[in-house]
């Protein structure tokens, strides 16, 4: 059985996990960094730390990129020599941004797949955590078994801005969410609750969410939204109530407002007796 060889440049906190996870499962690991002084602790688990970035690229097997975006991969390889080389990027940016990566790396004589965690550093290396990934299908069935050791790996097409894509549309939620729940907070606490009081409330809301994504996705789908289950203008009064709630109670309210100027957009383009799932056709446009 030849030996199992892994590249990983960039140490930030997910870089560092997932050279972890690597060595937790035996491979041989070879980690680089533009900023010295982040390896010392992979090292001592048996990772080798290469010399400078051509070293990194020669250590053998796939190189992995964690860095802050696509433009980190072109400040940090440059003009480095990628010829055969596979890379497989897993650093964070948008769908077009991913695609003229793949051109940009395929131009250079690199195969190369695009990848997107679904995690945070925390959850490397646990079969219950994901992770998005797009470009030639063959190459990523010859590393599907690397990449397991990762995440359990979830491929969404040839096209490279794919799994960029299905990254970017979940952080939409994920973030809309939190900046919800971090307004909730702030709420509950110019009120005299703690969030102690709050957790099982919204955690029963999390929750719920489901129920109505399953709900509204097929109503979506069919560009159906009829008012018989919620109309756009009772949700318009609920929104304006919760902007006057963290009014009242002193707090900024521009979050809330961005809300309140969609929904009445929504009624000003004639879509009051519709359900509010109508919002996402006015987004469209």
């Amino acid at each position: 059985m030849s030996k199992r060889t892994v590249t990983v440049i960039g140490l930030g906190p997910m870089g560092r996990a997932m050279a972890g996870a690597f060595l937790d499962a035996g491979y041989e690991v070879t980690v680089w960094n533009r900023t010295a002084g982040r390896a010392e602790a992979l090292v001592a688990r048996g990772a080798v730390e290469a010399g400078n970035l051509a070293a990194a690229l020669e250590a053998g097997g796939p190189v992995l990129l964690s860095l802050i975006d696509v433009g980190a991969m072109y400040g940090t390889l440059g003009e480095a020599d990628l010829n055969g080389k596979v890379l497989i990027n897993l650093s964070s940016d948008t769908p077009e941004r991913a695609r003229a990566a793949a051109h940009w790396a395929k131009e250079r004589g690199a195969s190369y797949l695009v990848g997107a965690f679904n995690i945070p550093p925390a959850g490397m290396g646990k079969p219950e955590s994901s992770a998005f990934y797009s470009g030639p299908h063959e190459l990523y069935e010859e590393h599907r078994e690397l990449l397991t050791v990762l995440t359990t790996p979830d491929f969404r097409g040839e096209e490279p801005g794919l799994a960029a894509l299905y990254y970017q549309i979940n952080m939409v939620m994920f973030w809309t969410a939190m900046t919800g729940y971090w307004q909730a907070a702030a709420v509950a606490q110019a009120n005299g609750l703690s969030m102690e009081d709050f957790l099982p409330y919204a955690t029963y809301t999390a929750d719920s969410m489901g129920n109505f994504i399953r709900f509204y996705a097929p109503r979506i789908d069919a560009n159906e939204h009829g008012g018989e289950v919620d109309r756009l203008t009772m949700c318009l009064s609920s929104v304006e109530h919760l902007t006057r709630t963290a009014a009242d109670s002193g707090l900024d309210t521009s979050v809330l407002q961005a809300h309140v100027d969609l929904f009445r957009g929504g009624v000003a383009a004639g879509h009051g007796a519709d359900s509010s799932s109508s919002l996402v056709a006015l987004l469209r446009r």
